[in-house]
């Protein structure tokens, strides 16, 4: 007997969000819908993965540590998020009009606007881990679930700006606000999990919560107003933006 779509879409969120070779295929439309439900669950299991490298490579230095925690995240998921950050930057940065900008997201090289990116997000999210230092670990897991949650909504708020039919991320984005309410219930689980575990305060969580929605919400209004939307690669970089907010948060209110 299959599963039902809840629990089949927190499978099909391992297979989108990870390299972990899962299985389960084919997924159906119903369980890449609900998919999305899972990414701040999905997120918190790969924030617990680079916790667990920080923590054993600490005694070396944080800046060690930060480097393999982060360089062990571009492993465990591919580097996905961090390619839509470059393809947005590229497409936002080079493109002109909608047309242009679309264009460009389809192109899989990478310019100057992507590079800049990704160094600049790997430069940031390396020395914010540095600076947190032991309190890191706990910092990892809960903006790497928080970080999730926003871009679920922006899923249910603006249309899917592409006509790709085949694109795996249209499935996804194909949620609805029931998706979008339990992400983010996960996503402020975790989060009172870690106030309730660690040193974490609510004050914290609550900043970074908050910090990662605003990025997101500001996200979706620049790419309403470029596109008319948001596609996949819009969504990974979203995801970027409030880690990195979700990060910074944590380290200003501890």
């Amino acid at each position: 007997m299959n599963a039902p779509p809840f629990v089949r879409g927190a499978r099909a969120a391992v297979t989108f969000l990870t390299r972990v070779p899962i299985g389960g295929f084919p997924y159906d439309a119903a369980a890449w819908r609900w998919a999305s439900a899972h990414f701040p669950l999905v997120g918190a299991a790969i924030g617990a993965v680079l916790a667990v490298v920080f923590a054993a490579a600490l005694p070396l230095s944080p800046m060690v540590a930060a480097a393999l925690a982060l360089a062990a995240g571009l492993l465990l998921t591919g580097g996905f998020h961090e390619d839509g950050l470059a393809d947005t930057a590229d497409a936002l940065g080079g493109g002109y009009d909608r047309a242009r900008i679309l264009e460009i997201l389809k192109d899989s090289r990478i310019g100057a606007f992507g590079g800049l990116a990704i160094g600049a997000s790997m430069l940031l999210r390396a020395a914010l881990l540095t600076a947190l230092a032991a309190r890191a670990p706990v910092a990892l897991v809960v903006a790497h679930a928080v970080s999730r949650a926003s871009p679920v909504w922006l899923m249910v708020a603006l249309p899917y700006a592409t006509d790709d039919a085949r694109s795996r991320s249209r499935l996804v984005t194909r949620a609805g606000v029931i998706q979008a309410a339990v992400a983010q219930v996960w996503a402020l689980a975790i989060v009172a999990a870690a106030v309730a575990l660690t040193p974490l305060t609510w004050a914290g969580g609550a900043v970074a919560f908050a910090t990662s929605t605003v990025l997101a919400a500001i996200a979706g209004w620049r790419f309403h107003a470029r596109v008319g939307g948001v596609t996949g690669d819009f969504l990974g970089a979203t995801q970027q933006l409030a880690e990195a907010g979700a990060l910074t948060a944590i380290l200003a209110s501890w």
